[in-house]
C-alpha cells in the first residue's frame, strides 16, 4: 500500500527528483536536464507517493497564475506503473488545487506524431484521467519532440 504526501523539505525534493528521474531514462534525459530540474523543483509544490519509506513517484507543480497550475514533472517508478500511483498523486494535486482556488491543471507531454511508445502510455493516462488535448506546439522543445498541451478543469 502506498500513501501520497506533500513534501516541503527542499533537499528531499532534490533527492527524490534525482532518484526517480534517473530511474526512468525512457521518459527523462539527459542527465544535466534531470539535475537542473532537481534544483527547480525545490521551490515548487511537490507531492510524493511512498511505499513505506520508499519514494515511488512524484509530481512537481508550477503555478502559472491564480487559475492555472501546471504538472511541471510527473514520474512513477516503472515497477509501480498501472497500480494507481499516478491516479492517487493526481487526486492529491487536484485537492490541493481546489483548496487553493485553482480552476485548471495543465500538462505538456510528447505528441503522438513523435511515435515514441513510452509516451503513448503517458498520453493514455492523461486522457483516462480527464485531460483534454488543446494544442500541439511543434517547436516548444525541438523538432524531434513536439509538445502536446493538455488541460483539465478542476473547478
Amino acid at each position: 500500500m502506498f500513501e501520497v504526501r506533500e513534501i516541503h523539505d527542499k533537499d528531499l525534493k532534490t533527492h527524490i527528483t534525482l532518484e526517480i528521474m534517473n530511474a526512468l531514462p525512457d521518459w527523462f534525459s539527459p542527465p544535466e536536464d534531470i539535475k537542473k530540474k532537481s534544483v527547480i523543483h525545490r521551490d515548487m509544490p511537490f507531492f510524493v507517493a511512498f511505499d513505506g519509506d520508499r519514494a515511488i513517484g512524484f509530481i512537481a507543480l508550477k503555478m502559472h497564475n491564480q487559475y492555472t497550475m501546471d504538472m511541471y514533472n510527473l514520474g512513477v517508478l516503472k515497477e509501480y506503473h498501472r497500480q494507481g500511483v499516478g491516479r492517487a498523486m493526481l487526486k492529491a494535486v487536484e485537492d490541493y488545487g481546489r483548496r487553493n482556488g485553482f480552476k485548471f491543471i495543465t500538462v505538456k507531454t510528447l505528441d503522438a506524431s513523435a511515435q515514441y511508445e513510452p509516451y503513448e502510455q503517458t498520453r493514455a493516462f492523461y486522457l483516462k484521467n480527464g485531460f483534454y488535448p488543446l494544442e500541439v506546439f511543434p517547436l516548444f522543445w525541438n523538432e524531434e519532440n513536439p509538445c502536446l498541451f493538455m488541460a483539465k478543469y478542476i473547478g
